[in-house]
């Protein structure tokens, strides 16, 4: 009687656990290899450069939707709730920005607006387009996509990261507002389901593992790699706010030596660490997927003539 195929492949699988944990090693140490290679640095600039040009544009155009909308210090109190993913150091710069576009008149703000979207839009689709052109390079990407293709998918990344913004900043606060207007506790005892950490953790994992999948390669990336390298990101990019609140609070004390503009440059730390974090999350969604190919791959044994004879695998 033949067996179920699932049962066939669970007892292919190899269970040594020293097997397993020297392929995890030689994965992280070969993703690694590939995020340090001497031209990443250029993509890692490049990103954290417009990303920062387009922050606060964005600020502006989301301060002005709420005038429109609601009441634009709502916008600034949710703004001010999602800061703590932002180090101590930066987020000063952060917080007085947010209070300075809730304050500020509603005929400026709409001219302001005007001026933020074309800039934002800009600086966004330039970032994109580094970031994309950086995971191509780490993926050692051949068959790259042409101008027109590259472009567009920029711009298609675009919106989709900020429609996902829109619909998890929409939940979240959703669940706040209901939480504490109506007392709606059905998780009480639950605290991280509320957590700020926990939403950005959840939406960079999505968001990273279809940008991994259908934008980092022209052919599909493999959904175990994919949201392997998603979840790595959302776990690295997390771990980096809380490295560089540690290095800029315990270790260097940049406003000695930066003066006024630590702020910024703690700013710039922060993001070019986040960047290279999605750049590692590429990084290993590429080599696992190499390493998936590898195991899937028939292997070739030598035959009693000592020619080469491939061995189909079990159940095919």
């Amino acid at each position: 009687m033949a067996q179920p195929r699932f049962i066939t492949r669970l007892r292919a699988i190899q269970w040594d656990l020293t097997h397993w944990a020297r392929i995890t090693l030689q994965t992280f140490g070969k993703a690694l290899t590939r995020l340090w290679g001497r031209d990443v640095m250029l993509y890692v600039g490049g990103v954290s450069f417009f990303s920062m040009l387009a922050i606060f544009p964005a600020l502006a155009i989301l301060i002005t939707l709420y005038s429109l909308l609601s009441d634009p210090v709502a916008a600034a109190q949710e703004g001010e709730a999602l800061s703590v993913l932002i180090p101590a150091g930066a987020r000063e710069i952060f917080r007085s920005e947010l209070m300075r576009l809730a304050n500020a008149p509603h005929a400026a703000m709409s001219t302001q607006s005007g001026f933020a979207l074309f800039i934002g839009l800009y600086a966004a689709h330039r970032g994109f387009k580094a970031m994309l052109a950086g995971l191509s390079f780490i993926h050692d990407e051949e068959n790259q996509r042409g101008f027109f293709g590259f472009n567009l998918m920029a711009l298609l990344v675009l919106i989709a990261t900020f429609a996902g913004l829109a619909v998890v900043s929409a939940v979240f606060f959703g669940l706040r507002v209901l939480g504490s207007a109506f007392e709606l506790r059905p998780l009480r005892g639950v605290s991280w389901l509320y957590s700020e950490w926990t939403w950005a953790s959840v939406g960079m994992t999505f968001g990273m593992s279809l940008i991994y999948r259908w934008a980092m390669s022209r052919r599909p990336v493999a959904w175990r790699a994919s949201v392997l390298g998603g979840a790595s990101a959302a776990v690295l990019c997390l771990f980096a706010s809380w490295a560089t609140a540690f290095y800029v609070t315990q270790v260097a004390h940049l406003g000695a030596t930066y003066g006024s503009i630590a702020t910024v440059v703690v700013f710039l730390i922060w993001l070019s660490w986040n960047v290279n974090a999605i750049f590692f999350g590429g990084a290993l969604a590429t080599e696992v997927e190499i390493a998936i190919d590898a195991a899937q791959r028939p292997p070739l044994i030598s035959d009693l003539r000592g020619e080469r004879a491939v061995v189909s695998p079990p159940g095919s």
